[in-house]
């Protein structure tokens, strides 16, 4: 029997302890916080997007860094493999818009629940308040030096310690450390799937806006470096939301390097000479009004008050006296609303990290270590990230199934 010693108890240690327990392994899982799956718990808003039920093709393409690494631990658990574990231990599951997977409860504590009743049933031992502080490789395995100062001893070392997101769930960054005690690379890091912060100041004013069908641009200079449709949502420090999200798993790393230009389409169903046509429509049916009692026909209430300087027009000037400049002011603000991107929030406010230990230290299949024998790398601690709608858990839940089954294989 190998002993097998699991680092870190969010989704994808839990995930991997069952696996390798389930093929007569003795496992033994450390978490450093007072119980398990803390980060798990708030994922989702504590909904749980356990994974996602799209096909193989849309699974791969929504992984941002590194997709083809993962095409072997994807098809040895797919997403529906996820599904079918959950259903099988008795949590009950549900689809939502997207192909997002949630528990029916819409509580992450089931998913939980699910999660710590199968490690139960496997006989995984978990070690709560256990921090270990270093790894080392000796003759015939490896030491565990616990932060109380004891020493535990183990066959096979799994890693799963997160990355650097949600500071407060446990994830500071150990794996690195462990991966770079070893001599293995360890990418760049920086927040991800994190709102952007702005420097116009109009933006707190509409704080708590939500705008559900817009279309957003990313520029740096001429270059497009993102564009898509959907949610996003005005903070007190910039934008969130869905949209900006994913925008961030695209370009993180260059918005870190360099401020760049979001261009805001707000009426993204019409062209401009759709818009600029129903905008003359509504003004010629109006010509006697004021600005300000035609422009809620266009906007939210909350966008209305900052158009007025947007586009340069008193909300006083009446219709018929409005220019044909000042209306295709009024147009761009529409069509092409500026914003300039300072930088992104930070890893407490970030969903995943970006960057970790290089896959190319990593065998794709097993997801143990080229350099040293018996030590494997799962979940974030990788240099792997996806949009959001499920598909960062299920890169959990498919390298953990890889590593679990590997080392219950192993001699």
């Amino acid at each position: 029997m190998t002993k097998v010693a699991i680092i870190g108890g969010g989704a994808a240690g839990m995930l991997a302890s069952v696996f390798a327990a389930r093929r007569g392994q003795k496992v033994q899982l450390y978490e450093k916080n007072e119980k398990l799956g803390k980060k798990l718990y708030i994922t989702g808003k504590g909904r749980c997007n356990l994974t996602n039920a799209c096909g193989m093709e849309e699974l791969l393409s929504s992984v941002k860094s590194n997709p083809k690494f993962l095409y072997s631990a994807f098809y040895g658990f797919t997403n529906e493999d996820a599904m079918a574990f959950f259903r099988e231990e008795g949590l009950e599951l549900k689809v939502e818009r997207g192909d997002r997977v949630f528990p029916a409860s819409d509580r992450s504590a089931d998913v939980l629940d699910t999660l710590r009743r199968a490690m139960k049933n496997a006989g995984v031992q978990v070690l709560l308040h256990a921090e270990v502080k270093e790894l080392k490789k000796e003759e015939n395995g490896f030491s565990l030096l616990m932060a109380d100062g004891s020493r535990r001893e183990a066959d096979r070392v799994i890693v799963a310690t997160g990355g650097l997101s949600y500071e407060s769930t446990g994830s500071t960054g150990d794996g690195y450390r462990f991966a770079e005690s070893f001599g293995l690379k360890v990418t760049e890091r920086c927040p991800s799937l994190v709102p952007f912060n702005v420097r116009e100041d109009w933006v707190r004013e509409l704080q708590g806006l939500s705008l559900k069908n817009v279309s957003v641009r990313l520029m740096d200079g001429r270059k497009k470096l993102f564009e898509d449709f959907g949610e996003m949502l005005f903070t007190h420090f910039g934008v969130s939301g869905p949209l900006i999200l994913t925008a961030s798993s695209v370009c993180a790393r260059r918005i870190r390097e360099t401020e760049l230009k979001l261009v805001l389409d707000l009426k993204p169903a019409l062209s401009r000479e759709q818009l600029d046509a129903r905008i003359l429509r509504e003004f010629e049916e109006n010509v006697n009004k004021q600005f300000r009692n035609v422009l809620p026909s266009f906007l939210p209430s909350k966008l209305v008050s900052v158009m007025y300087g947007l586009c340069g027009i008193s909300p006083e000037k009446r219709i018929r006296d409005i220019t044909r400049e000042e209306r295709a002011r009024f147009l761009s603000a529409m069509k092409e609303l500026e914003l300039t991107v300072t930088g992104l929030r930070g890893y407490n406010e970030a969903i995943i990290t970006k960057g970790g230990v290089s896959v190319r230290e990593i065998d794709p299949a097993t997801m143990e270590s080229k350099q040293v024998p018996g030590l494997y790398f799962i979940g974030e601690v990788l240099d792997l990230d996806a949009v959001t709608g499920g598909f960062n858990l299920q890169i959990a839940w498919s390298t953990a199934a890889a590593a679990g089954n590997a080392v219950g294989d192993a001699p």
